[in-house]
């Protein structure tokens, strides 16, 4: 061990690897040799996986190493699904850690059956001296949350919980409310959503930014929590200034809001918001004003190409590099293209169409920043503009837009390992200038024009039953707006929905409202022509 601090000392030489990571990593910290601390705390993240998370955790956790057991704890919420099937350490955890893991409110859960199920495998591994904790840790299941159905067959009924009398109070209450939801049509006292039915925070954020709202410019963000289904406005922040028809790209937990319009001015300038602080800066502008551009982030650096300036399509492209603050032309595109999304696939920036021509043609050009060309790959089926697309599933989804003979686009996926695009389902809804995110395993579209009219809609995809879904409108209709995506936030909570404990209520108005429309609709007199 010393030999290796004395060749790092000396000569930031260091030889790191999974048999000495840890006990380097404590003579570090004993000798307080920060840089070399870190090294091997980054060391030991890069190394995790469901399989040693907990470990880790446990070793940073009894050697006070605070950092490292706060980034292996976040790595075991968020990647909990994997853990709670494969770890062999969870199993070997104490009643009191499991409890206080999957009572935690940023659990990166979808489905509560997973965090059940979690804890029949814990206590299956050692039944007689562990079933008798099960009304703890039931404790920690969202039970209002699984299936009315499953709840009933596998939760009630389980041996476990039906041997343990401190079960039947937790038991009764889900019972309680899954009954009272069945009631949520109907018109009377309000309705408090219990702790067994609040969803869990979200790990991840999806922000919509500026755009144009009632005809003119917003600096508006929103927010959307994708475990409570509703859109908060974020307030309490230092705004971006407003801007339409600009791009955002994420590096890190930095929003870089780049180019587009401020009234009538096209911009070259940019501002970087950081999610976590809560404040905004001015950072270096691009060399082109450029709006309804296409951006990318590839390699922790931000790429702006193409966009439209003075009527002229561009086709130039450039490079940010948030170390050194600068922008930096890169290879032009072969084709000047506006208005589109592109998406990084395999290392590379593929941009599909976007010329804007009366043509619609159906190029889609791929950016190497090893090689600092542009090549193209094969057409997409249809010619189409005013369109998204995002990577989702190792291919390249392009959703929406229109063309010359149809406003109704079917959704086509490029494979690049085959380089060949084939048709998908349809959307159920169409829409133009729309905006593309994926986020919890799933394809978001959000607002865009539809028949004429700029729309507030959001719909899901989900590529395993191969349907689209509604979910919660956002808070106010805009186009022209930009969206993107903060993955594992730790702050999260700051954005997330706030009232939890009203969103029964909120459905139980909602479907009254439905019903009423519904009866209204029905039942209106006709016209007599």
């Amino acid at each position: 061990m010393m030999t290796q601090i004395l060749n790092f000392v000396y000569f930031r030489e260091v030889d790191i690897h999974s048999d000495n990571a840890r006990q380097l990593l404590l003579t570090a910290d004993y000798l307080y040799i920060p840089g070399f601390t870190d090294l091997c705390c980054d060391f030991l993240m890069d190394a995790m996986g469901a399989d040693n998370c907990i470990g880790i955790m446990n070793f940073a956790r009894s050697h006070f190493i605070a950092d490292l057991e706060t980034r292996a704890h976040r790595f075991v919420l968020r990647h909990f699904v994997q853990v709670s099937q494969q770890s062999e350490e969870l199993l070997e955890l104490p009643a009191e850690e499991l409890q206080a893991i999957i009572g935690t409110e940023e659990l990166n859960v979808k489905d509560e059956k997973v965090v059940w199920e979690c804890i029949l495998r814990w206590i299956n591994h050692d039944p007689d001296n562990r079933k008798g904790h099960i009304a703890d840790l039931l404790k920690g299941v969202r039970l209002g949350l699984l299936d009315a159905k499953f709840f009933e067959d596998e939760v009630k009924k389980h041996p476990y919980v039906t041997e343990n009398e401190e079960c039947k109070p937790v038991i009764s209450e889900t019972l309680t409310f899954l009954r009272d939801v069945q009631m949520l049509t109907k018109e009377g006292k309000e309705f408090v959503t219990p702790r067994i039915a609040y969803p869990r925070i979200p790990q991840d954020i999806l922000f919509v930014i500026g755009g144009l709202s009632k005809r003119s410019a917003t600096d508006e963000i929103e927010a959307y929590d994708v475990r409570a289904d509703r859109w908060s406005v974020v307030e309490g922040v230092d705004l971006i200034s407003t801007r339409k028809y600009h791009r955002t790209a994420v590096v890190g937990f930095d929003i870089y809001v780049i180019g587009g319009k401020d009234g009538g001015e096209i911009l070259s300038s940019c501002r970087c918001f950081n999610a976590v602080t809560k404040t905004c800066r001015e950072v270096a502008p691009m060399n082109a004003r450029r709006h309804s551009l296409i951006v990318a982030v590839l390699r922790g650096s931000v790429y702006a190409m193409g966009g439209l300036y003075d009527g002229l399509r561009l086709s130039t492209a450039e490079r940010y590099d948030c170390e050194t603050n600068q922008w930096s032309w890169i290879a032009p595109m072969n084709i000047g293209r506006r208005d589109v999304s592109a998406a990084v696939l395999n290392d590379k920036i593929y941009v599909p169409d976007g010329s804007f021509s009366k043509d619609y043609v159906t190029s889609v050009e791929v950016y190497d920043p090893d090689t600092d060309q542009w090549t193209f790959v094969a057409p997409m089926l249809f010619g189409r503009r005013d369109f998204s697309c995002v990577a989702f599933h190792g291919c390249l989804y392009a959703l929406g837009g229109r063309n010359s003979s149809s406003f109704k686009l079917s959704t086509e996926k490029y494979d690049p390992a085959e380089d060949t695009w084939t048709e998908v389902p349809a959307m159920n809804f169409y829409s133009i200038f729309l905006r593309a995110e994926v986020m919890d395993d799933t394809i978001f579209v959000i607002g865009g024009f539809s028949i004429g009219k700029a729309g507030f809609s959001v719909k899901r995809y989900n590529d395993k039953e191969n349907r689209w879904y509604q979910v919660t409108n956002m808070n106010f209709w805009r186009s022209e707006m930009s969206t993107c995506v903060i993955e594992n936030l730790p702050n999260a909570r700051d954005y997330a929905y706030k009232h939890r404990d009203k969103l029964m209520e909120e459905k139980r108005k909602e479907n009254v409202k439905l019903g009423k429309s519904i009866f209204c609709s029905r039942f209106q007199p006709r016209r007599r022509h």
